[in-house]
């Protein structure tokens, strides 16, 4: 929690000696020590016979994910069992055929494909320091992939034409800190795909319909108009945290956004997680997180929340030149 702190509202740097004490203090956290106590010998995590890596939400995925978010500090080997787990679930040949992908007749330019799942490995492989040459094969697929409008979606219906809101989220997130890095030759190219994700949302003020400007409901999940925490699905905060990440949170369209996110604020001044999206739990259960993510509900400030909705609300406040 302090290294997030520091890292958003004070603006330390992760060079920082202090700041790096912090990140080392994260990885003995009681919530790291959960959510890696379940390895097996060999450094993976498995449930039984399972090859694939996705199990919501303790399977290598989204352990990984949650490291990334507590801060864990970047470049640690011991991890490369769980990385090593999710290429080859996202690398099998599998994967690239239906049911996981379909390319449907006469409409080549709408790979049907959960784009959501290459874009948060980009984004936590990154934040881990694990990232290596292989993450330039998911970002390739996502600008492959990515729809004539600018977002992705996996949608097999024929009459899906538009794009997701929420299998766009995380491959913008993903190819932003991608194209952060130094380890894509394709800059220019990754700025475009990022630029034209980014407008697809703003399009629609982020929360709310192009056509009517009716809140946006998904098909799925949960309403976006509430704080959705600790799986980031998306929401009012989600979007406007991968808004300032991407430097899109100054755009006139965010600012409805903004003031819904402010009418949250509680009297002390923090942000409630208002809808649970994992429960916290000692075995391996679905919809479980073996992480501690703080407490829920409309009246009670949750701290990683409070400090994510803070620092949005400062970016937004900072002139392009800050």
């Amino acid at each position: 929690m302090a290294w997030r702190a520091h890292r958003l509202l004070a603006r330390v740097d992760d060079d920082d000696p202090a700041q790096q004490q912090r990140r080392r203090l994260v990885a003995g956290s009681d919530n790291v020590r959960r959510m890696l106590a379940h390895r097996h010998p060999d450094g993976t995590l498995r449930k039984g016979n399972e090859t694939g890596a996705y199990r919501k939400w303790q399977g290598p995925h989204w352990t990984l994910a949650g490291l990334a978010e507590l801060g864990y500090p970047p470049g640690d080997t011991g991890l490369s069992p769980l990385v090593d787990q999710v290429f080859d679930w996202l690398l099998a040949p599998r994967h690239l055929r239906p049911p996981s992908t379909a390319v449907l007749p006469g409409q080549g330019d709408r790979v049907r494909r959960c784009a959501s799942q290459e874009g948060l490995t980009l984004w936590y492989l990154h934040e881990l320091g694990l990232a290596d040459e292989r993450t330039e094969v998911l970002a390739a697929r996502l600008v492959e992939w990515q729809w004539p409008d600018g977002g992705w979606n996996c949608d097999k219906n024929p009459s899906a034409r538009t794009s997701s809101v929420q299998e766009t989220l995380l491959p913008l997130r993903g190819l932003a800190r991608h194209h952060r890095s130094d380890l894509t030759t394709h800059q220019a190219q990754l700025a475009d795909t990022v630029d034209r994700a980014a407008e697809f949302l703003l399009e629609r003020r982020l929360l709310w319909r192009r056509h009517d400007g009716a809140p946006i409901h998904p098909d799925w999940g949960r309403d976006p108009l509430r704080i959705q925490w600790p799986i980031r699905f998306y929401d009012v905060l989600s979007t406007l945290t991968v808004m300032a990440e991407t430097g899109h949170i100054r755009d006139p369209r965010c600012i409805d956004a903004l003031a819904l996110l402010e009418s949250k604020r509680l009297p002390d001044g923090g942000y409630p997680a208002e809808i649970r999206t994992a429960r916290t739990v000692d075995v391996i259960a679905s919809d479980g997180t073996f992480a501690d993510w703080g407490p829920t509900g409309r009246t009670r400030p949750n701290p990683y929340v409070s400090i994510d909705a803070t620092w949005v609300s400062l970016q937004s406040r900072l002139t392009p030149t800050s």
